[in-house]
């Protein structure tokens, strides 16, 4: 595509595309499945186009050569409003989406948001998004979206966070006390797995215990501003 035709203001992902954090293009920040929607906001010396994704408004860098991913999106992306009722008559199909990809084999992917390769806030924002409730993209976001409980208010499908100035790092609580969650090799596993709240258990579930702060409750889907 020519400069000039880039600029149309609203694309469709034909596949899945990777989503830098700088023009250089060299680390990941995110990723763009098929069928999102991202606008282009500027382009930079023909080799990095900064975009924005419509569906959460995470920033970010496309390269120039992913460009014959995109096809002019034939509608704008319009946020959907979701009931919290409906959320959680959901929920099921969202542990289930947990349940297959740790079924799958995978590893911690900074940045990934599509399968089979996950880090801890894409999992949950995938899982979610499979039954079209959107998330924002990162943990400490999506901490400030949810509503925010108690751990002892815990119900399946709320959000657990961990970390010690502000989330970085989050899981699918299932109930028992149990959560799953995509954890890199320095905590004890690389990917997807169920762990403890507790200061009991393997090393994992202990690591995480430490750092536990607060819970979150989807209510509904996110809108970007």
């Amino acid at each position: 595509m020519t400069v000039k035709e880039l600029q149309i203001t609203e694309y469709e992902c034909q596949t899945h595309l990777n989503i830098y954090d700088s023009a250089q293009c060299d680390h990941l920040a995110t990723q763009a499945a098929t069928g999102r929607h991202l606008q282009i906001i500027s382009i930079v010396e023909d080799a990095a186009i900064a975009v924005c994704l419509c569906e959460d408004g995470y920033p970010g860098w496309l390269s120039r050569s992913d460009v014959a991913g995109l096809k002019v999106a034939s509608q704008a992306y319009q946020a959907k409003c979701v009931a919290e009722m409906e959320i959680r008559k959901l929920i099921p199909r969202v542990i289930a989406f947990t349940q297959a990809a740790m079924q799958q084999p995978n590893y911690y992917f900074w940045g990934g948001t599509v399968g089979p390769n996950y880090d801890c806030s894409g999992l949950m924002q995938a899982a979610f998004a499979s039954v079209g409730v959107w998330l924002p993209r990162d943990a400490y976001q999506q901490e400030k979206f949810a509503l925010a409980i108690t751990v002892e208010e815990m119900i399946p499908g709320d959000l657990v966070f961990f970390g010690v100035e502000r989330a970085t790092h989050v899981g699918l609580y299932l109930g028992d006390g149990c959560y799953v969650h995509s954890s890199g090799e320095k905590m004890g596993r690389n990917g997807i797995g169920i762990d403890r709240l507790s200061e009991q258990g393997d090393k994992v579930s202990r690591s995480y215990y430490q750092q536990l702060r607060g819970a979150g409750r989807i209510i509904e889907s996110y809108e970007p501003y």
